[in-house]
């Protein structure tokens, strides 16, 4: 594959997950303007907020098995579009039964979609020979900031949920259906590579991957997610209940978590290259858990705030470099096909952690206290630590002709090659 065609691939692909990253924001931000609108009472509330993970997940596993007829650009290139309209038809609706029909095809499309987002980044990485998903999420990360940042000014403003969402479908879904032209995946179609994920070409499921040997990577997607649920749904009111903030501060933690997140999304390939990714994620997993320690003994929302925000900086890397650990092991032992699968089996741990984590959270602070609470995502972060080894490979074969062998391989703690 030439070095254009990687450099469109990996530049499109990332316009999908900042794309998504808008369309993601924009929707769990304006979640109490879409109860007004359809008189959705507080008790029938998380029964319509757990139908999504649920669906996605439903979505990511259906991915899984489509991809063995189907390349992943082609889920991507549906899945998104009607990610992005669900939108506006959410924004438009009036009765609950219309909610409920949107909300379900919102979830059983962002689970596609995150599962194909997430194959490509991983084969494209592959092609290259080293790390580069971390910026793709770190191009998500970017795209949530604005997203979150549209519908505060959209709030603001008591601008109709249908036109706040309206302006930004038009801008962002051409540009993704343009953009889905140039995604590309581990290889190039017309060179016979079966590892491409750009091409038409149906592609087989490769040798299974047992569910024992991508477990430990699994549960370190669950409890990543656990205390990403955590900080998006308990650090404002922590801040202001626990530690006694004003509730404009209140509203700081989670923009300071999502720019920290950015940040070390953006420098965290870089990492990875010169460190590798076992030490990369085992400084992740310090800082997260040392995040947690500081929030949970802080004496003062100021110091809240600074937990808060150093989990940020711990949490950005884990996720990325666990879908590039289980595609990269699933191809080693079975195959393209397999890396395929093995990632979207993992994708649905991601929606397990978001299940689990705000009730865990919130039960424990109403049975015990919110301080305490605190210390159970950061134990269950912990456990990272000793999975680490899990995101070692073999060394990289370098096979697609452009890139030079490296003193560190990609994923390895630091061996030389």
């Amino acid at each position: 594959m030439t070095d254009a065609r990687l450099r469109h691939g990996r530049a499109s692909l990332a316009l999908s997950f900042f794309v998504q990253g808008v369309a993601f924001a924009l929707l769990v931000t304006r979640i109490p303007a879409i109860q007004d609108r359809y008189g959705i009472s507080d008790g029938l509330l998380p029964l319509f907020l757990a139908a999504v993970p649920v669906l996605a997940g439903v979505g990511s596993v259906a991915t899984g098995r489509l991809v063995a007829r189907r390349p992943p650009a082609s889920v991507l290139r549906w899945s998104q579009p009607v990610v992005l309209l669900s939108l506006p038809a959410l924004g438009a609706g009036t009765e609950m039964w219309q909610a409920a029909l949107t909300l379900g095809v919102f979830g059983l499309a962002v689970g596609a979609l995150d599962a194909s987002m997430n194959m490509l980044g991983v084969s494209l990485q592959q092609a290259y020979g080293r790390s580069i998903i971390l910026g793709f999420h770190a191009a998500y990360s970017l795209g949530g900031i604005l997203g979150a940042s549209l519908a505060w000014a959209a709030a603001y403003g008591d601008v109709p949920l249908v036109l706040s969402y309206l302006p930004v479908v038009l801008v962002l879904l051409p540009a993704a259906l343009l953009g889905s032209r140039w995604y590309v995946g581990a290889g190039d179609p017309a060179s016979g590579d079966p590892a491409s994920g750009g091409g038409e070409e149906p592609r087989g499921r490769g040798a299974a991957v047992p569910f024992g040997a991508l477990l430990p990577l699994c549960m370190v997607m669950a409890f990543a997610y656990i205390g990403d649920s955590t900080v998006s749904n308990w650090s404002a009111k922590y801040l202001q209940d626990v530690l006694g903030s004003s509730e404009e501060l209140a509203t700081v933690p989670y923009n300071a978590y999502m720019v920290t997140t950015l940040l070390g999304r953006a420098v965290g390939d870089l990492g990875v290259r010169r460190l590798g990714a076992v030490t990369v994620v085992r400084c992740g997993t310090l800082l997260a858990a040392g995040g947690f320690a500081v929030v949970a003994v802080a004496p003062g929302p100021w110091t809240g705030l600074a937990g808060f925000t150093l989990l940020g900086l711990g949490l950005c890397v884990i996720v990325p470099q666990t879908f590039a650990a289980a595609g990269r092991r699933a191809v080693e032992s079975g195959g393209p096909g397999a890396g395929n699968a093995a990632v979207a089996r993992l994708n649905v741990f991601n929606y397990v952690g978001f299940l689990i984590g705000a009730p865990l959270v919130g039960g424990l602070g109403d049975a015990w206290n919110y301080r305490g609470a605190m210390l159970v995502p950061m134990v269950l972060v912990l456990v990272t630590w000793r999975y680490a080894r899990s995101f070692e490979s073999e060394p990289d074969r370098y096979g697609v002709g452009h890139e030079r062998p490296r003193t560190v391989d990609v994923g390895r703690g630091g061996d030389e090659v």
